[in-house]
C-alpha cells in the first residue's frame, strides 16, 4: 500500500508548482466578459433558418449587467462571473424589419445554470408554433450529438474498467481517480510550458504508469495472498479516497481550465456543436476502433480474451496470466486518463473530484452493457450518455438527469440481469 501512495504522490508532485503558477495576481479592475469561465450563449435564426445579426442581448443578475450583439452567423455569447440565475433580454427594437419574436415568447426570461459552465438560450421568431417545433427538433438533434460525444468519452473509461474486471474480477472504485489523474497531469504539464500535444501524451502515459504501479504494488501481492474480491473491493474504496485527497492536497480545490476549453459552437449542417465535443467524438471513435482491432486481431488481444474467459485454462495453455493482467492495468489507466482529459473539456474544467462525479455513470455503462465485456461497456456507455443529455430536452431537471440514467440501468437489469451483451451465468 505504501508503494502505491508514494508513487501516486510522485506523479502529483509536479502539480504543486502548476497550481501556484496559475494563481491570479490581484488586479484593481474586474475581468472582461471574455475572461469569465461561465457563458450564456445562443443562435438567432429567422423562420427561414437564416441567421439574424446585429441584435442586442442583455444579461443581468443583481449588480452584474452585460450586453452583446449577435454575430454574422447569428451566434451570441455573454461571459458571466458565477453560475446562478440570470435575466436574459433580447432588445426587440434591434431586430431587422419584418422579424419579430414568436407569440408566447418570454422576453426577458429567467435562466439558471446547472452541471455545465455554458448555458444555451433559444429565442424563436415568426409564427411561433411551427418555429418552436423546429427549434425543439434542432435542440433534440444537438443533444443527441452531444450525448453521443459524452457516451463515447464515458466508454473510454468504461472499457478500461471492464477489461480490469474481466481479467481480475475486481470492481475497482479507484477508477474515478485514474480518470481525474489524466486531466490533472495535462494541466500540470501545460503549466510547465510544455507543448500542448506533449502534455496530453505525457498525461496518458502517466495514467498507464499509475495503472502499472497499482497492480505491481498492491493488486498482484493481494492476488498472491489469495485475498477475496470483496476485501479487495473495500481496499479499492480506501485507495480511491486516499488518491483523491492526495490530488486535492497538491492541486487544490479550485476549478482550473485547460487550454482552448472555452470555444463557441460551430454549425455543421443542422447540428450546433462545440469544437471540443467534435474532437472528443472523433478521438473516442478512433481510439475505440484501434482497441477493437487489437483485441480481435492480435495475439495480445486473444490472450486477454482468454484470460478474461478462464484464467486457469489460459495459464494451462501457456499464457502468462500475470503479464496479461499487468498490460490490462496499463491500458486501462491510459484509457481512463484519456477519458478524463476529454471529460475536462466536456464539463469544462479540472477539479480534484471530477472522476468521482462520473464514476457511477461509468459503472452504469459497464453494468448495463454486461460486466466484463468490452463491447458491452461501449454500448452501455453510449446509451447512458445519450439518455443523460436527452433528459434535459424533455424537461427533467438537470440535477436529476444522472438519477434517470441509473433508473434506466436498474429497469434493464431487472429484466436482463447479465446486461445487454453479457452472458447468462449459473451461480451455485
Amino acid at each position: 500500500m505504501g508503494t502505491v501512495f508514494a508513487a501516486a504522490a510522485a506523479l502529483l508532485l509536479i502539480v504543486a508548482p502548476a497550481s501556484q503558477a496559475t494563481t491570479p495576481s490581484p488586479t484593481p479592475s474586474p475581468p472582461s466578459n471574455q475572461q469569465f469561465q461561465n457563458t450564456i450563449s445562443g443562435f438567432l435564426r429567422g423562420d427561414d433558418r437564416a441567421p439574424i445579426p446585429g441584435v442586442t442581448i442583455t444579461v443581468r443578475n443583481g449588480g452584474f449587467e452585460a450586453s452583446t450583439k449577435s454575430a454574422a452567423n447569428g451566434s451570441w455569447s455573454v461571459g458571466v462571473p458565477t453560475q446562478g440565475t440570470y435575466e436574459v433580454e433580447l432588445d426587440e427594437s434591434t431586430l431587422p424589419e419584418g422579424i419579430r419574436l414568436a407569440e408566447g415568447q418570454e422576453n426577458p426570461r429567467q435562466v439558471t445554470f446547472s452541471q455545465t459552465s455554458n448555458l444555451s438560450v433559444i429565442f424563436t421568431f415568426g409564427q411561433g408554433i411551427v418555429i418552436q417545433q423546429q427549434d425543439f427538433g434542432q435542440n433534440l438533434l444537438n443533444r443527441l450529438v452531444a450525448g453521443l460525444s459524452f457516451g463515447l468519452l464515458l466508454a473510454l473509461a468504461s472499457v478500461g474498467l471492464s477489461l480490469i474486471f474481466g481479467t481480475t474480477g475486481l470492481t475497482n472504485f479507484a477508477h474515478g481517480e485514474m480518470v481525474t489523474l489524466g486531466a490533472v497531469l495535462v494541466f500540470a504539464f501545460n503549466a510547465m510550458n510544455l507543448p500542448f500535444w506533449l502534455a496530453i501524451l505525457l498525461a496518458v502515459l502517466g495514467g498507464g504508469l499509475f495503472g502499472y504501479v497499482q497492480d505491481a504494488g498492491l493488486w498482484k501481492p493481494l492476488r498472491r495472498r489469495g485475498t477475496g474480491l470483496v476485501p479487495m473491493m473495500i481496499v479499492s474504496i480506501g485507495l480511491a479516497l486516499a488518491v483523491r485527497y492526495v490530488i486535492q492536497f497538491f492541486f487544490g480545490g479550485a476549478t482550473q481550465q485547460l487550454p482552448f476549453a472555452q470555444s463557441s459552437e460551430i454549425q455543421i449542417g443542422p447540428v450546433s456543436i462545440s469544437p471540443n465535443n467534435l474532437w472528443s467524438l472523433v478521438i473516442s471513435v478512433v481510439v475505440i476502433a484501434l482497441l477493437g482491432i487489437v483485441l480481435l486481431k492480435t495475439r495480445l488481444g486473444k490472450a486477454t480474451r482468454a484470460v478474461a474467459d478462464n484464467p486457469a485454462l489460459a495459464a494451462a495453455s501457456g499464457i502468462d496470466v500475470d503479464s496479461v493482467i499487468r498490460i490490462v492495468w496499463v491500458v486501462g489507466g491510459m484509457l481512463a486518463a484519456l477519458g478524463g482529459i476529454l471529460w475536462a473539456y466536456y464539463r469544462p474544467g479540472v477539479t480534484f473530484d471530477m472522476g468521482s462525479q462520473i464514476l457511477l455513470l461509468i459503472f452504469a455503462g459497464v453494468t448495463l452493457g454486461g460486466l466484463g465485456t468490452v463491447w458491452g461497456a461501449l454500448v452501455g456507455s453510449v446509451i447512458v450518455g445519450i439518455f443523460v443529455e436527452l433528459t434535459t430536452v424533455f424537461g427533467l431537471a438537470a440535477d436529476l438527469k444522472y438519477v434517470g440514467a441509473l433508473f434506466i440501468m436498474i429497469v434493464v437489469l431487472l429484466f436482463r440481469p447479465q446486461g445487454i451483451l453479457g452472458r447468462r451465468e449459473r451461480v451455485g
